[in-house]
């Protein structure tokens, strides 16, 4: 569950008092946010500790306490954190009364708790509390996907979905018919539901519907992957679905699809739980990725792929081509990422791979008809196409697919690689005092560690930059056992004080690393 002004107040590190609305510490808080101001409200979205010092505040006057205090509430804000300490030595009685009226809960946080604890305990729980629902959601997907394929049909699974989103679920037909239901008592409930089926059946795949009643909340949800729906599935609850739930209620969608629809639902949720896959690597969670890939993508992500992008410039374009770069990578057992996009297509292909060859070839057959057939215009697809990259690089790479693209599109070529756009170097630039000095400054600590003889750091890290972040790969460079590499990995977080899962800090590091190699490579020559 997310956190509370009650598990607050119970961290024994914030030491934080209750002053005020001691019997609604069970509201959920959604962020702490510190603000000086004397009307917040524009800046609040609900659910939010405000945390203050009063600085702008008439903070012992009555009637204006009474008003700011009211404005928070009808806001939605959780409660007031009020720092003594600082301009009050104590929360003043007018604040304290008009908490106590409206109803706000006041807590009153000592001066050697700095609001950022606050902050941090909050942003940590909330961590927390998706990731316990990211687990659960993934454990709802194994068990659903064990239970279809015990070959106890839809009913199996149905009576899985029920039991964790702690509520009722049912199948339909194409005209509204249910054909399972689980428990069985939710049979009754679920055919009062066919008009609502029958309303969803007629809206393009995927699509949902939310009946809400004195009985329950349903959600339909419609099955296939085409224009028209193949099926619908419908989960009853009392409340509305948490995350860990709406996991569980994806996965059984995808499932009952697959089972519906057959090949092409297989490709419908291979590409839904590619784009999740793909959507967790652009936010820079590889090993969540990892986790969700499992066999199907895993082994794409173990060695450098290629990102590209494929924009349609003719109708059948990017079908096309998906359609040859998937024919090939299925003849060499190849594992393809491919994510629809509007107009466009994103794939995550092998670098050096069949695909990948697929897609050159292709678009060179492009660009050589074109010629002859009035010009690079009438090609049915422009591509742009990354440089080789690994799973803690996926957004540089798709940026550079996106620049690709666009230098692609202007110039009338059928595909462009981003190696095209960076054929120079930037390394000559890093001869610069002030890049040396500046890389020196980086990397002085680790190579002072280093000097010790506690460990090889600085070789470490390069190592495991040039492989793109793979740990089985640079740990090989290394002749080292890759938890040895995780561990200095680690150490050079801690030594730095940065996160190696920032990219700019990642950018940083290697440029100080390639300033340094020149440097060393000059004095080399010189002598």
């Amino acid at each position: 569950m997310p956190p509370t002004l009650a598990s607050l107040v119970q961290h024994s590190a914030l030491k934080l008092t209750v002053r005020a609305g001691a019997d609604r510490l069970g509201t959920p808080v959604r962020w702490a946010h510190a603000s000086e101001l004397a009307d917040p409200v524009p800046y609040m979205d609900g659910g939010e500790l405000l945390l203050v010092t009063a600085t702008n505040l008439d903070a012992e006057n009555a009637d204006s306490m009474r008003r700011y205090v009211r404005r928070l509430a009808g806001a939605g804000v959780a409660g007031v954190g009020f720092a003594v300490g600082v301009n009050y030595d104590d929360i003043p009685e007018a604040l304290v009364d008009a908490a106590e009226e409206a109803g706000l809960p006041l807590l009153e946080v000592p001066r050697r708790t700095p609001f950022l604890a606050i902050s941090k305990a909050v942003s940590a729980a909330i961590a927390a509390d998706q990731y316990r629902a990211v687990t659960a959601g993934f454990e709802a997907q194994r068990e659903l996907t064990k239970a279809a394929l015990a070959g106890d049909g839809p009913a199996g699974l149905l009576a899985r979905l029920a039991a964790h989103i702690d509520g009722w679920a049912a199948l339909y037909d194409t005209s509204g018919v249910v054909l399972a239901a689980a428990p069985d008592w939710a049979a009754r409930r679920a055919a009062a539901l066919t008009p609502d089926v029958e309303r969803l059946r007629d809206r393009p795949a995927p699509a949902s519907i939310v009946v809400a009643d004195s009985e329950d909340r349903v959600e339909l949800q419609s099955l296939g992957t085409g224009r028209r729906a193949r099926g619908a599935l419908a989960v009853g609850t009392g409340a509305a679905l948490g995350t860990a739930e709406r996991y569980a209620v994806h996965s059984a969608v995808a499932l009952l699809t697959l089972t519906t629809a057959r090949s092409r639902s297989l490709q419908g949720a291979e590409q839904r739980l590619g784009a999740a896959v793909l959507r967790m690597l652009l936010a820079g969670e590889p090993d969540h990725a990892r986790a969700v890939a499992g066999d199907l993508y895993g082994g794409l992500l173990d060695a450098p792929f290629r990102l590209l992008i494929a924009e349609a410039a003719a109708p059948a374009g990017p079908e096309l081509l998906t359609e040859t770069m998937e024919a090939a990578a299925a003849r060499t057992g190849e594992a393809l990422l491919l994510v629809p996009e509007g107009e466009r297509v994103v794939v995550l292909a092998a670098d050096g791979g069949a695909a990948v060859a697929a897609c050159a070839a292709y678009a060179e057959a492009q660009e050589d008809r074109a010629p002859r057939e009035g010009g690079a215009e009438d090609s049915d697809v422009v591509v742009g196409l990354s440089a080789p990259a690994g799973p803690i690089a996926v957004s540089a790479a798709y940026k550079q697919a996106e620049q690709a693209l666009s230098v692609a599109r202007r110039r009338g070529r059928a595909l462009v690689e981003h190696e095209e756009l960076a054929a120079g170097s930037v390394l000559p630039l890093l001869a610069d005092d002030a890049v040396r000095a500046f890389a020196d400054g980086m990397l002085r600590a680790l190579h002072e560690h280093d000097a010790k003889g506690r460990g090889d750091l600085v070789a470490s890290l390069r190592a495991w930059l040039s492989r793109h972040g793979q740990w089985d790969a640079a740990a090989a460079d290394l002749g080292v056992h890759r938890h040895t590499l995780r561990y200095r990995m680690r150490r050079v977080e801690e030594i730095l004080g940065r996160s190696l899962d920032d990219p700019d800090v990642r950018m940083e590091l290697w440029l100080a690393l390639k300033a340094t190699a020149a440097t060393t490579s000059a004095e080399d020559s010189r002598g």
